[in-house]
């Protein structure tokens, strides 16, 4: 396990307003679709301040002649509003499960185009050096909020600590999990409290933001989801469009070079290696978002 851990992508909610990077205008009417000649693309971000953005914003120049212009905000509310009425013409700060969850309240169809990168959730323990170690009746706290707490119980079962009633998704909570069949037992906890669980109990599930703060130790984890896993597939970030622009060559080749080798090696260098950096197909991305998302109907709605 790497040294490095990469910031957290989705934190905690911030300040309401959003603070543009640039004197920009904005995206595109929202209701035209963004012609293949556009030459200045509107991102937005929830991490502007980073390098690797202007290392990413001088390849775009370079490599289509787009000028890339960004708008930060610091509440996770705002991008995909902000994209849905034109005000972006794409955003880069969410995964899956997140985008899913937002176009179900919001009565939206914004779509991705680009996978970026999955963040493992790791289980840290302080006790055990791996999940074979475990014995049966430990108990494992996880975050107790809807989404940790549905990868974690995701984690836990692929490790083959716990049992599941029914295949793991995004919409699983504990209550679908089978009790008699697990190994360990489940604890949920407030998710800041999960790095303060990591002593006390056989091993707890911590967020990177929360594991930072309380400077666990990469030494300390025992395993996290895989990212090529269907556990971890919902979690992939990923650049998103508006439906009606989920073809743009130019804003797809735009995104793509989010991959450039260059790009990469300075978001690794302000990030850590923590990530694992996904190029999913934009239809396989796109067909997983529609599933979460019937999931989510299905289950009664956003939360």
């Amino acid at each position: 396990m790497s040294k490095h851990r990469l910031a957290l992508r989705l934190g905690a909610l911030g300040a309401i307003a959003a603070l543009s990077l640039t004197a920009c205008g904005g995206g595109n009417d929202a209701d035209e679709a963004i012609g293949d000649d556009v030459k200045t693309v509107t991102i937005g971000v929830a991490d502007g301040a980073e390098s690797y953005w202007q290392v990413y914003k001088k390849k775009v120049k370079e490599e289509t002649g787009v000028d890339v212009k960004f708008k930060n905000f610091s509440d996770y509310n705002q991008p995909n509003k902000a994209l849905d009425n034109g005000e972006l013409d794409m955003n880069e700060f969410q995964h899956l499960q997140y985008l899913a969850n937002s176009n179900v309240k919001q009565d939206q169809n914004l779509q991705p185009i680009t996978a970026t990168a999955v963040y493992p959730l790791p289980l840290y323990s302080t006790k055990y050096d791996s999940v074979e170690d475990f014995k049966n009746g430990d108990k494992v706290a996880i975050p107790n909020d809807p989404v940790n707490s549905a990868r974690s119980l995701g984690v836990l079962s692929e490790a083959g600590l716990i049992e599941l009633k029914k295949p793991f998704s995004t919409v699983t909570t504990i209550a679908d999990l089978d009790k008699d069949k697990s190994k360990v037992e489940v604890v949920p906890v407030d998710a800041k409290q999960t790095a303060q669980q990591v002593d006390g109990l056989a091993g707890a599930i911590v967020n990177n933001n929360y594991a930072t703060a309380a400077k666990l130790s990469d030494d300390d984890i025992v395993t996290a989801d895989d990212p090529n896993s269907d556990v971890a597939k919902p979690y992939i970030n990923i650049f998103v469009v508006r439906e009606k622009d989920k073809d743009n060559k130019t804003l797809k080749e735009v995104a793509d070079l989010y991959h450039d080798p260059e790009v990469e090696k300075a978001i690794v260098k302000d990030l850590g290696e923590g990530g694992v950096f996904k190029t999913n197909d934009p239809k396989d991305l796109q067909d997983t978002l529609a599933q979460i998302e019937k999931d989510i109907k299905d289950n009664g709605g956003a939360e």
